[in-house]
């Protein structure tokens, strides 16, 4: 264990959070995310909510400073009636961490969410997450001392 660090976030997610650099995405996916489909390197935090690994990631890793959207979020296709509450809650969770609270989103259509997660993020992490549409992109960006 460590002092300070949220225990959600494993030996394994800490060390892959330390070697992203600037500018380098992670995608968290909800429970339906096709996270291994689209990547090598999965991490999964089964029985964890988004919002949770939302919270803790951004408890020490700062959103990229020097892009407009640092945050992307999975478009709900034309047509699909579902509601979205949880993206609320994750605005929310990124006003605490970042100045530009909603600003800092942005919302991406399905299939080209699912190929910059396959070309862009350094790793998928899954959670258990149950809400429909719950998948998250993050940039990193410049940790400053």
């Amino acid at each position: 264990m460590l002092k300070g660090i949220p225990p959600i976030l494993s030996p394994e997610l800490l060390k892959i959070l330390a070697e992203m650099g600037h500018g380098d995405e992670l995608t968290i996916g909800d429970g339906n995310y096709p996270g291994h489909s689209l990547s090598d390197r999965v991490i999964r935090l089964d029985g964890h909510g988004v919002p949770e690994i939302l919270d803790a990631i951004l408890q020490v890793m700062p959103l990229d400073q020097y892009v407009e959207h640092p945050v992307a979020l999975m478009q709900v296709m034309p047509g699909d009636t579902a509601e979205t509450p949880i993206w609320d809650t994750y605005k929310e969770i990124v006003a605490r961490h970042d100045e530009r609270g909603a600003g800092a989103f942005e919302e991406v259509e399905r299939f080209a969410f699912y190929d910059r997660t396959k070309e862009k993020s350094y790793v998928v992490i899954m959670s258990g997450e149950t809400a429909i549409y719950a998948n998250i992109i993050l940039k990193k960006g410049v940790v400053k001392l």
